[in-house]
């Protein structure tokens, strides 16, 4: 499976935008290219976000200049306005940008106005604009948020959900991240959506983007699975959540992590194609990184040891 399997790790961008201290230009470097040597297929490299809003990516342009990048790998830079799209094009044209950009709406009509401080109707319009100016350069990866509920909201429509699915689909966006941003979603409202997304949108690819506020991010990434879910994101350490001058939803926010995603899969006989001892180093290296430990259990435990051929030191 791992030939379909697509594992990305989103530490570098979505698990740093929730760090309130800079991290070192040169230790982001460092980070991306271990995730490469993992062999991750796809990479959270970074955002091309208002640094006044989100400091910690004022080195976007630097950060990507200065990663090695794995033949096949797509490396994705978050992109919430035209302006983020224009500095991404330039970055792009002058040989160092990103070959993955994510243009980012929401569900619910509550959280767009908190998160990107905007109507939906007017994140669409920006929309439009931005995959329209980016020029065929990239794959596009739309990134909807607040999909099985939401903090303001609470109960999100999946009738809506399937309706701005299909508004990428019509812009020309064939890879949607679904974001359960506050860890709502269930094993059955994972299969339910999944199911009807892929009946009612067959060239649409789907790729789960699960937290794990609530525990059950795990197992939503199984019910993922089992509905025919092969893209998955997940972040070393579960870190992660929405950015640090941005507070929605309570408690813990992060991701599923990494280690703890990968170790469930290949124990369930379900190839990653990741180099494990790599990512166990890797592991070790973000907790050193961030000056804590993190919330992976498989950490704290060790891999399972009925993963067979695949061990770590």
């Amino acid at each position: 499976m791992s030939d379909d399997l697509v594992i990305s790790e989103c530490f570098a961008r979505d698990g740093l935008q929730n760090e309130p201290d800079f991290l070192a230009t040169q230790t982001k470097v460092d980070l991306l290219d271990r995730f490469s040597a993992i062999g991750f297929p796809r990479v959270e490299a970074t955002s091309y976000s208002n640094p006044k809003a989100v400091p910690q990516f004022a080195d976007a342009t630097e950060v990507l200049r200065g990663m090695t990048r794995r033949e096949g790998a797509f490396y994705k830079a978050t992109c919430a306005n035209l302006r983020a799209v224009e500095r991404a094009n330039a970055d792009h044209d002058a040989g160092r940008g990103a070959n993955e950009i994510s243009l980012l709406a929401s569900a619910s009509e509550a959280h767009s106005q908190k998160n990107l401080r905007s109507s939906k109707a007017e994140q669409w319009q920006r929309i439009a604009d931005m995959a329209k100016a980016a020029g065929g350069r990239y794959r596009i990866i739309g990134s909807l948020s607040v999909v099985f509920g939401c903090p303001f909201e609470t109960y999100v429509d999946p009738g809506v959900v399937a309706e701005d699915c299909a508004r990428f689909l019509d812009l020309g966006v064939r890879h949607v991240s679904l974001g359960d941003t506050t860890g709502l979603a269930t094993p059955q409202s994972v299969k339910s959506l999944w199911r009807r997304l892929e009946t009612e949108l067959p060239d649409l690819t789907l790729i789960a983007h699960f937290h794990d506020s609530r525990g059950s991010g795990l197992a939503n990434c199984v019910a993922a699975l089992e509905a025919g879910c092969c893209w998955f994101d997940s972040s070393i350490g579960g870190v992660g959540g929405h950015p640090s001058k941005i507070k929605y939803g309570g408690g813990f926010t992060g991701n599923v992590a990494t280690e703890d995603l990968v170790n469930l899969f290949e124990a369930m006989g379900v190839d990653t194609g990741l180099d494990l001892d790599a990512l166990m180093t890797t592991v070790e290296f973000c907790e050193k990184v961030l000056g804590r430990p993190l919330y992976g259990r498989t950490a704290r435990t060790g891999l399972s040891p009925l993963i067979k051929e695949k061990t770590y030191a």
